[in-house]
């Protein structure tokens, strides 16, 4: 596994903490918890945007009072990576326009990252070319 960037130590905390407690490491859970667990905010109020009995995620927490603009952003994130979610009538906030016009933006790409590791991979170095003149 490539190694992944964390924006804090917390964050790799609870990265590793909600994968061992789900008991599911598979691409859907890495990028759900690598972007819910960038903040705090979001940390703590893990259990407000997924349900750990049914193994999905809760909707209805994007519309709680402890929602900041950044943490919103980070869990419109994490439900599209989860399955492609986007709140009916509201859909345009969650599209990359709206999402990554923050700070998080970086360790979003990290979760996109995590999320399709087979379409995210290195890329071969380019040969450089050469550009024939006209005379």
């Amino acid at each position: 596994m490539k190694t992944i960037r964390f924006e804090s130590k917390e964050h790799e905390n609870f990265f590793y903490s909600m994968l061992k407690r789900t008991g599911n490491t598979d691409s859907y859970h890495q990028a759900f918890f690598y972007c819910v667990g960038i903040s705090d905010t979001t940390r703590r109020n893990v259990e407000r945007i997924f349900d750990f009995k049914k193994g999905h995620i809760r909707p209805e927490g994007l519309h709680e009072g402890w929602q900041t603009g950044g943490s919103i952003r980070l869990t419109r994130l994490a439900f599209n990576l989860w399955n492609g979610y986007a709140e009916k009538g509201d859909e345009r906030m969650s599209t990359p326009y709206e999402i990554f016009d923050c700070g998080y933006a970086p360790y979003f790409f990290e979760a996109i990252r995590l999320k399709y590791p087979d379409y995210c991979r290195e890329l071969p170095a380019m040969k450089p070319q050469t550009v024939q003149r006209e005379r």
